[in-house]
């Protein structure tokens, strides 16, 4: 390239990618693009910057909002909310002003301020929680999910709606409610089926029949959901009843049952007046031996305290109504924020989805909430009636929130424990294996199949000791030479293996660099074979060096270790083995479980893939509208057309297959 003189440069362009960075585009003359030039700048924190920090706070408006504040990085670390933004943001920068150590050390990294304004209090309230969900900041209070802690689901987005335990809380449908989470998972099981038997609602997740209801319908349990014999505004008013018991409004519903019991007699329709005397008498037993003493019993309140270590923070929640315990709601989240802040996120997160009716009109709290006339403003505009947070510090009140600490502390020490014993099993499983250090990620895998046919793999995940259901993988075994008849589990346990650390054999250093999905130790469940054959694959990518793998063999729960024709000593009662044996196991139900599922669709399916024009989406059609094989052979035409996709002219074909002239 010729030279050319500095006059000839032009400037094409100038873009900024972000804050920090810029990008200039040069070009010399017609012909020549030379340069793209990168300026980087590194912003300091607003703290040693007072002039830009000033201007920044005076832009900021005395009006209720949600404030962001960004470290240097640009992350989001801290939200927060105000009905004076203005007022909030500048109180973080004043010297006097009293900051915990950890929003002091927040206050030195912010280098951008933003906000959100919104109309009013509940609006920056309910739009904090959701930025808090989605951005995770790291200075914020966070509660955990915490899978041992169940829930109680109603499923209002369906007309007839399903009550269910699970311990997974998904909002993936507006209208669903959650109750919980609770403590006492065995009391909850017990009260949602002491409803099954005071209210009548379908019992089963599938109906039994198709053309029939089944015995539960003559028995007064179920009103016929199945065969819709009761309509969706009449099962719904059954389930609000329901509903009822756990929003703690158990004396509500027995007052209102009363009363139609009362009308049912002075109609002389006795049979329902004694179905409902049943009922009352069952919802009193549900109530019995839960009185609290409190001087007023006409009055709703929640109690909410803590107890907390270096670590975690488990927080208890009593919810009293008519001066009876009626239900014990748990959160744990980390202890680097102060306990008012915590207690603070609790009630929060408790009460966004919350029915106005479930909201008391008195919490009583451990500690001075740090925005506690926000959301006593918010819950008193939801509740129509003026809710009151307060701190007792004498009497019945304080008595029961020295109780709900109380509560708080055992589970804080429950908890404690739990973690202890596996820290000593990860520790001792360190120890055995010789690892470097004690494993924070294991990941455990097996193949599960029958003779072959179906096979299958699973790939589980324990963290810092607890299975972490979340990372949990199934894999469909693709290799063509494992069929019906001909089983290869060294084969098997090759692909998976080969297809979970596929894309980090061309750099196996840059996969171990701040990856939270790369594990610390590989389990494989079987012997010598099976871990040989996993060895062999890893070597082929060169990632061996980087992953320490061992097998565990059923039979005498012995530890292989690669190139070791001998197993390790080990005695198989200790707390490392056990851990080892823990994930085994889990490794096998995982594997058996999805092993069953396939089997079982493959053989719903079996003879519906002989039907021409039927593929795989219509088959699925088919079984979710008719539940099964059978049901279908029984169905006319019409019947089979009424199925989304298929037509008259398939529904014939359908039909003439399983009736053949």
């Amino acid at each position: 390239m010729q030279t050319k003189s500095l006059a000839t440069l032009h400037l094409l362009d100038n873009y900024s990618l972000n804050r920090h960075e810029k990008i200039i585009f040069l070009k010399i003359e017609k012909d020549y693009l030379i340069l793209v030039v990168t300026i980087s700048t590194q912003i300091l924190p607003l703290v040693k910057e007072p002039e830009r920090l000033e201007n920044r706070l005076a832009e900021i408006p005395p009006e209720p909002g949600v404030y962001f504040m960004r470290d240097s990085s640009d992350r989001i670390i801290y939200i927060g909310k105000s009905r004076k933004l203005r007022s909030r943001v500048r109180s973080y920068f004043r010297d006097g002003y009293n900051k915990s150590e950890r929003i002091a050390t927040m206050v030195k990294l912010v280098t951008e301020i933003e906000f959100i304004v919104t109309d009013t209090e509940a609006e920056a309230l309910a739009l904090e929680a959701n930025l808090i969900k989605q951005h995770q900041p790291y200075f914020n209070v966070l509660l955990k999910d915490d899978k041992k802690y169940p829930y109680l689901c109603i499923t209002w987005s369906e007309d007839y709606p399903r009550i269910f335990i699970t311990r997974k809380r998904q909002f993936g449908k507006e209208k669903d409610k959650f109750y919980g989470p609770y403590t006492d998972a065995g009391l909850l099981r017990e009260i949602v089926r002491l409803c099954k038997r005071i209210f009548p609602q379908r019992q089963r997740p599938q109906p039994l029949f198709k053309d029939r209801p089944c015995l539960n319908y003559d028995l007064g349990r179920c009103p016929g959901v199945c065969q819709q014999m009761i309509s969706p505004e009449e099962y719904r008013k059954i389930v609000q009843k329901i509903a009822m018991v756990f929003q703690g409004r158990t004396q509500e519903l027995i007052e209102i049952l009363t009363q139609q019991m009362n009308a049912a007699a002075e109609n002389l329709n006795f049979e329902s007046a004694a179905r409902i005397r049943d009922q009352i008498s069952g919802l009193k037993s549900l109530t019995a031996n839960q009185k609290v003493s409190l001087p007023d019993d006409t009055v709703s309140r929640d109690a909410i305290a803590l107890a907390a270590n270096e670590e975690y923070a488990c927080i208890q929640l009593f919810q009293i109504r008519a001066g009876q315990l009626v239900g014990r709601l748990a959160f744990v989240a980390d202890a680097h924020a102060e306990p008012g802040a915590i207690l603070q996120r609790a009630l929060e997160e408790h009460y966004q989805t919350a029915d106005s009716v479930e909201i008391p009109l008195e919490i009583l709290v451990q500690n001075d909430l740090p925005d506690s006339e926000i959301l006593a403003d918010v819950l008193t505009q939801r509740k129509g009636k003026k809710v009151t947070i307060l701190t007792p510090l004498r009497q019945t009140k304080a008595e029961l929130i020295e109780m709900v600490e109380r509560n708080a502390q055992y589970e804080l020490q429950r908890m404690q424990k739990l973690g202890d014993r596996n820290h000593q099993a990860m520790q001792d499983l360190a120890a055995i294996l010789d690892l470097p250090d004690v494993p924070h990620r294991i990941e455990g895998y097996d193949i599960s199949h029958i003779q072959g046919s179906n096979a299958v793999a699973s790939q589980v995940v324990f963290i810092d000791g607890l299975p972490a259901k979340q990372h949990y993988r199934h894999y469909k075994i693709k290799n063509p030479t494992v069929t019906a008849g001909h089983s290869d589990d060294f084969a098997s346990l090759a692909e998976v293996i080969g297809r979970r650390f596929r894309k980090y054999g061309d750099d196996p250093q840059l996969s171990r660099l701040g990856n939270p999905d790369w594990p610390d130790l590989i389990m494989i469940d079987g012997g010598k074979g099976q871990l040989s054959s996993v060895v062999a694959v890893l070597q082929e990518m060169n990632l061996l060096e980087d992953l320490r793998v061992v097998s565990l063999a059923k039979q005498r729960e012995e530890i292989f270790l690669p190139g070791e024709s001998k197993p390790l000593t080990t005695d198989s009662e200790q707390a490392g083995v056990q851990l080892l044996r823990r994930l085994r196991d889990e490794a096998h139900r995982f594997a058996v479980t999805f092993h069953r599922q396939q089997r079982s669709d493959k053989l719903k399916r079996s003879r519906l893939d002989e039907i021409p024009g039927l593929g795989h989406h219509r088959q699925k059609q088919l079984l979710g509208h008719f539940r099964s094989v059978d049901y279908i052979r029984q169905a006319a035409p019409t019947q089979l057309a009424e199925v989304p996709g298929i037509g008259p002219r398939l529904a014939q074909e359908i039909y003439d297959y399983f009736h053949p002239s």
